[in-house]
């Protein structure tokens, strides 16, 4: 935090909701709170805020997203079940987004929680680095490891074309659970 003012409450959860709305890209927790002039566990507590309004915010790997209304959903969303060890998920990521597909999140059904599903939001390769980098730099586990490497993606894409290519190159390398 620098010497500049804190801005307070409503007025800094409408600063964050703009600034989320203006950006075409994730905004990290760190930006969010240089911006307003506190530390980031205020801004979680202010997106979780933002999201009980029914404000359409995810949480990615790369930062929080306002999810834009007016621009156009894909045409194609589908749910495929995934098994690979950990240290195929890189592989398995990259394979999805080089078809032009998005993948939207990972799902494992825990058997005392049920259904357990995190965003990821990756789009390219550059993304999935990104996303692999955090996983690793954390020492994070990945959901699937609660499963034996069993778990769901939603997946998206401009075309359904496109997720029959993806899910077509998932089966030749063994990746989809048949």
């Amino acid at each position: 935090m620098s010497d500049q003012k804190k801005i307070f409450g409503e007025e800094r959860r409408e600063l964050l909701l703009q600034i989320l709305k203006e950006s075409d890209q994730p905004v990290t927790g760190s930006e969010l709170a240089a911006k307003a002039n506190v530390s980031r566990q205020v801004i979680v507590g202010d997106i979780t805020l933002l999201k009980a309004r029914s404000e359409p915010i995810i949480a990615t790997s790369q930062g929080y997203i306002r999810l834009n209304q007016a621009s156009p959903v894909p045409v194609a969303i589908r749910t495929i079940a995934s098994y690979h060890p950990p240290d195929r998920t890189e592989e398995e990521l990259n394979l999805l987004v080089d078809y032009g597909v998005t993948v939207k999140d990972v799902t494992i059904e825990h058997p005392v929680y049920g259904d357990l599903t995190a965003s990821i939001m990756v789009s390219n390769r550059k993304e999935v680095k990104h996303f692999m980098d955090k996983i690793h730099s954390t020492g994070s586990a990945y959901l699937s490891e609660l499963t034996g490497g069993i778990h769901l993606h939603t997946i998206s894409a401009s075309h359904e074309r496109k997720l029959d290519e993806a899910e077509q190159a998932l089966k030749e390398k063994g990746f989809l659970v048949e």
